[in-house]
């Protein structure tokens, strides 16, 4: 955890820092338990989002906290925000306070009893490109510079892998080798889990073409990904991050003539959707995306989408 967490860990409003021991435990929640960079930030806003509420309303001990008091947290969450928002806040609620409880500074939980909305997702948000879009995208790119091969190596990853960007960032030279005459990735997932797939034969050449030439194939401990010097077109030795990525992916898109809003995770969802529509199976797909759950997969399949299209255009008017 870096010092800047910490200091933000510490420095929130008086409900959770009233206390020595309850400020000591807010502290070691975010360092020592959630080990997760992305989920200690989402739970660090939840956790900063009800501090708010609570000195709004006149709480400043973690002692006068009732389930009421979280209700209707959620409830004024729920004007501003997503349900899927406000039920991931409550349960960074339910976690830190089942901390407290452990940590004997509450003797209950008063988020134990609150019910969050309801929510049923059957079909992801996250936009998708279709086949020729993909194709024209990674094609569009000019691979006569080093960004340029980099870039084109970190898109035909995530397409052809199914692989998170940061899990993609994450990898090291090494995580790109050769065995049984093919090459294999090793993809760091959440959760610490490792997760090697072989390579497309596209993503090979990419790949191949990319260490060729950014000479890096030697430095097996660096990272594979990494940001580029200004507009110098050389490379640094630092790993890109997830906003430098971001930023390439839709001045990509935009040479490319584009117009969907994409993101770095429209990759997995066009990877999972192109492989099912080519008569892939969906518990295979789900092996290839390392999800645990089959359902999971299921919200990055958008190979309705196209058949609600065509129903669309028989309105005949």
């Amino acid at each position: 955890m870096t010092p800047a967490l910490v200091t933000r860990a510490t420095s929130l409003p008086s409900v959770f820092t009233a206390q020595p021991k309850a400020r000591a435990r807010l502290r070691d929640f975010f360092s020592s338990h959630i080990r997760n960079r992305n989920t200690r930030r989402a739970y660090m806003e939840a956790v900063r989002q009800f501090s708010a509420f609570c000195a709004q309303h006149g709480i400043v001990d973690l002692a006068q906290v009732e389930p009421i008091h979280v209700a209707a947290f959620v409830e004024d969450q729920l004007r501003e925000h997503s349900k899927p928002t406000v039920k991931q806040r409550l349960a960074a609620l339910r976690m830190l306070f089942d901390w407290m409880v452990v940590g004997q500074v509450l003797p209950v939980n008063p988020a134990h009893a609150v019910r969050g909305p309801r929510h049923t997702q059957r079909k992801g948000k996250t936009p998708v490109l279709n086949v020729e879009e993909a194709r024209a995208l990674i094609d569009g790119i000019d691979t006569t510079s080093l960004p340029g091969l980099r870039d084109r190596a970190l898109i035909g990853l995530m397409v052809y892998t199914f692989a998170r960007v940061g899990a993609a960032l994450a990898m090291r030279v090494e995580d790109f080798y050769v065995q049984g005459r093919r090459g294999w990735v090793r993809l760091h997932e959440k959760g610490g889990k490792e997760h090697e797939m072989p390579t497309h034969h596209n993503l090979d050449i990419y790949l191949e073409e990319y260490i060729a030439a950014a000479g890096i194939g030697k430095d097996r401990k660096g990272p594979l990904f990494r940001s580029a010097r200004g507009r110098s077109g050389e490379l640094t030795e630092n790993p890109m991050l997830q906003s430098d990525v971001w930023r390439m992916i839709r001045r990509r898109a935009a040479q490319a003539g584009i117009q969907t809003e994409i993101g770095c995770h429209t990759f997995r969802a066009t990877g999972i959707t192109a492989y099912l529509k080519n008569g892939g199976r969906l518990e295979i797909a789900q092996q290839m995306a390392a999800h645990e759950s089959a359902r999971t997969t299921g919200l990055y399949d958008r190979r309705n989408d196209e058949v609600s299209l065509d129903e669309v255009e028989r309105i005949g008017i």
